[in-house]
């Protein structure tokens, strides 16, 4: 099968303008985003997005060892600036409700795909998303915790029960529900999770359904 002409005409990077620094770095960040859009997590090859990019894999190769470092620097790029910091209402349920429904929301579109193929070749490929897996989640994992400590400091919560495990559960359980289910994530998913599982592990009795306004 011949290659698309487009392709073929992109091969010869030496034929184009040379680019060096943030400028290649950004037409290969846009480059990765347009075959995601294209073509998906799953088909993604770094010869394509070097291609597109007018540039050489050895350019690709010497930012990012593999296309999962690859596409995770693309979705930072091209995402904007990371939530600031947890929401501050004043109140556990509705802090973390915040927090989930920011991670739901992003989950739809181009980054929800990106996110299950990334999650996906975690499982198959540990030896090429090492550090991957070991920073995916640091981020989401920080602002739960700013939570879980702002509420202790309120008496919501006793402060030994912000565990690593306590953490990461309800923003697990999210993923997991996007994983099997897929998006949009309904919000009823979410204060489930928020109502019947993580505030009855946090606090000693469960919050009462019938009272909330």
């Amino acid at each position: 099968m011949a290659e698309p002409a487009e392709w073929t005409a992109a091969a010869d990077h030496r034929k184009g303008p040379r680019r060096r620094g943030e400028e290649l770095r950004a037409a290969i960040l846009d480059a990765t985003i347009a075959e995601l859009s294209e073509v998906g997590y799953a088909k993604l090859a770094m010869e394509r997005v070097a291609a597109r990019a007018r540039t050489s894999k050895a350019s690709l190769y010497s930012r990012w060892p593999n296309r999962a470092e690859l596409v995770v620097a693309a979705l930072r790029h091209h995402g904007g600036p990371p939530l600031a910091g947890p929401a501050d209402t004043g109140s556990l349920r509705e802090d973390v409700l915040a927090l989930l429904r920011h991670g739901a929301k992003s989950l739809n579109g181009l980054f929800g795909e990106a996110v299950r193929g990334l999650m996906a070749e975690s499982l198959t490929s540990p030896e090429d998303t090492e550090n991957l897996r070991a920073n995916m989640f640091t981020s989401r994992n920080r602002l739960m915790r700013e939570i879980l400590e702002r509420a202790a400091a309120r008496g919501e919560i006793a402060e030994d029960a912000i565990k690593p495990q306590v953490i990461s559960f309800a923003p697990a359980l999210v993923d997991y529900h996007f994983l099997v289910r897929g998006a949009p994530i309904p919000d009823e998913v979410l204060t489930t999770i928020v109502d019947d599982l993580l505030l009855p592990l946090l606090t000693p009795t469960a919050p009462d359904r019938n009272a909330r306004p």
